[in-house]
């Protein structure tokens, strides 16, 4: 999310809102039609094999077209695969980022024996 963070601030009210999303995003004061997206964000990543017809149709439900969902599946598809591929290859946040050299991969990198 941190690496995105930018793209987050242009979509929200103000910087407490960016935080409120990264935090819980359901209780961060979105729209209905926001929280159901990201609710399938979550799903997709999560447990991919779970997610039907119906969750679609769900999204359909809150106005997005056939075309929206399809960019939405592409870009949380690409960006599941990008993360799985720098986990796997055991390539650490930039050291600017919250969870860089001071925080969770660096840690987690060094007790797997990677350096």
């Amino acid at each position: 999310m941190e690496s995105h963070e930018k793209d987050l601030r242009s979509v929200v009210e103000n910087d407490e809102q960016s935080k409120a999303v990264q935090q819980d995003y359901r209780s961060a004061g979105l729209t209905p039609r926001e929280v159901a997206l990201l609710d399938f964000a979550v799903k997709l990543t999560k447990t991919p094999s779970g997610t039907r017809r119906h969750d679609l149709d769900a999204l359909r439900g809150h106005g997005f077209s056939d075309e929206q969902l399809v960019d939405a599946v592409h870009c949380l598809s690409y960006f599941n695969s990008i993360n799985r591929v720098l986990d796997g290859l055991g390539v650490d946040p930039e050291p600017s980022m919250r969870y860089g050299k001071e925080g969770g991969r660096d840690h987690q990198t060094k007790s797997k024996g990677w350096q």
